[in-house]
C-alpha cells in the first residue's frame, strides 16, 4: 500500500508555469506505475499524464502534449508534473495516483490516490 500527497498547486496567470509534486510513502515507490489526473468542476476526471515504474513508458493527453512533463525519481520517490504555458482550461484539481500492474490512462484502474492540489490559471 502507498500513501500519496500532492503539492505545488496554486494560482498562476495564463502562460505561466507550475511544478506539481507527489510524495509517496509506505510501499516501495518503484513498485508502482504513476499517473496525474485532473478534474474540473462538473467534469469527469481525466488523465493528464502517466509514467511507468522505471519511466520506460510515458503518456500525455493531447491537450497537454508539449506543455507538460511527467517525471519520477525512484531514489527519492516523488513524481513530478512540470506544467508550462498554462491555459485557463488547465484549471482543475490535480491528483496523482498509483497502480501496481501496468500503466493506464483510465482513472478507474488506479488503486491509490492523493488528496489533490488545486491549480487555477487566470486569463
Amino acid at each position: 500500500q502507498v500513501h500519496l500527497v500532492e503539492s505545488g498547486g496554486g494560482l498562476v496567470q495564463a502562460g505561466g508555469s507550475l511544478r506539481l509534486s507527489c510524495a509517496a510513502s509506505g510501499d516501495t515507490f518503484s513498485n508502482y506505475h504513476m499517473g496525474w489526473f485532473r478534474q474540473a468542476p462538473g467534469k469527469e476526471r481525466e488523465v493528464v499524464a502517466a509514467i511507468s515504474r522505471f519511466a520506460g513508458t510515458i503518456y500525455y493527453a493531447d491537450s497537454v502534449e508539449g506543455r507538460f512533463t511527467i517525471s519520477r525519481d525512484n531514489a527519492f520517490n516523488p513524481v513530478y508534473l512540470q506544467m508550462s504555458t498554462l491555459k485557463p482550461e488547465d484549471t482543475a484539481a490535480y491528483y496523482c495516483a498509483a497502480r501496481a500492474i501496468g500503466t493506464s490512462v483510465n482513472y478507474r484502474a488506479y488503486d491509490y490516490w492523493g488528496q489533490g492540489t488545486e491549480v487555477t490559471v487566470s486569463s
